[in-house]
């Protein structure tokens, strides 16, 4: 049996999703996107999973689409297999928050993955980059998209029209990435962050995840009018009252998720 090119461990309340094709850099083909899917959507429906981190080995996070399987792809192939939308965006669809761990390379479609995820931590090593238009092709995974929210129009522009790489602090002082872990210890720093978030309140947990996200999609007075719903409905929540009883005892909240 063929090792897996997606390896999930459960590392206590965290899921920790690993890329594993480090002798192609963790290039995404088609079996890595499948079990990328299924590793998702099993630590989505684990009750006991309350968020996710997602790396790769070796020396790359994800050095893009597997560019031998995408050469004889034509228009057809590629509309009526629903190329990238059938299986590269389960980590856009989940609730449970997804933190990258990006310790190398995350360039093209690897790129596209680290910023469906919700937030970035990465090493010194790291290196961004949307280096399609040097192969012939653009970016199809909200390259240009995702990119351009996250550090602006001209930068994104940039990138996406020279295929120019840039480096972890430059990708920290445009807000691309949270912040640099020293290499060594990024995959625990991530795991520690994962389960500090894990530990909170789930209901609590979700309906952040969702404001932040909205705030993408709609005018600011839309986006606080959602929020302050949203803010309203934590009142209804035993959470609310747990986490205010235990700040009222100096104590730590024991969350039920209800």
């Amino acid at each position: 049996m063929p090792a897996p090119v997606v390896i999930l461990e459960k590392r206590g309340l965290v899921g920790l999703i690993t890329l594993n094709r480090p002798d192609a850099l963790n290039a995404l083909s088609t079996r890595v996107m499948d079990e990328l899917t299924a590793h998702i959507r099993t630590c989505e429906a684990d009750e006991q999973i309350g968020c996710m981190v997602l790396t790769g080995t070796g020396r790359a996070f994800a050095a893009g689409a597997d560019i031998k399987e995408m050469a004889d792809k034509g228009y057809a192939d590629a509309l009526l297999e629903d190329f990238i939308t059938r299986n590269w965006e389960e980590a856009t669809r989940c609730r449970k928050p997804i933190i990258a761990a990006v310790n190398g390379l995350a360039l093209g479609g690897g790129c596209e993955l680290a910023m469906m995820c919700d937030f970035i931590l990465c090493s010194e090593a790291a290196r961004f980059g949307q280096p399609e238009v040097k192969v012939g092709v653009m970016p199809g995974a909200g390259g240009t998209q995702r990119l351009s929210r996250s550090i602006g129009k001209s930068k994104a522009m940039e990138m996406c029209l020279t295929g120019r790489m840039m480096d972890a602090a430059e990708a920290e002082r445009c807000g691309l990435v949270s912040r640099i872990v020293p290499a060594e210890g990024l995959v625990e720093e991530a795991l520690r962050v994962a389960t500090q978030i894990a530990e909170l309140s789930r209901p609590i947990i979700y309906m952040t995840k969702e404001a932040v996200n909205r705030s993408f999609e709609v005018p600011l007075s839309e986006g606080v009018r959602f929020e302050r719903r949203l803010a309203h409905t934590t009142f209804a929540l035993e959470d609310h009252k747990e986490g205010a009883a235990a700040f009222a005892a100096r104590r730590k909240p024991v969350y039920k998720h209800r």
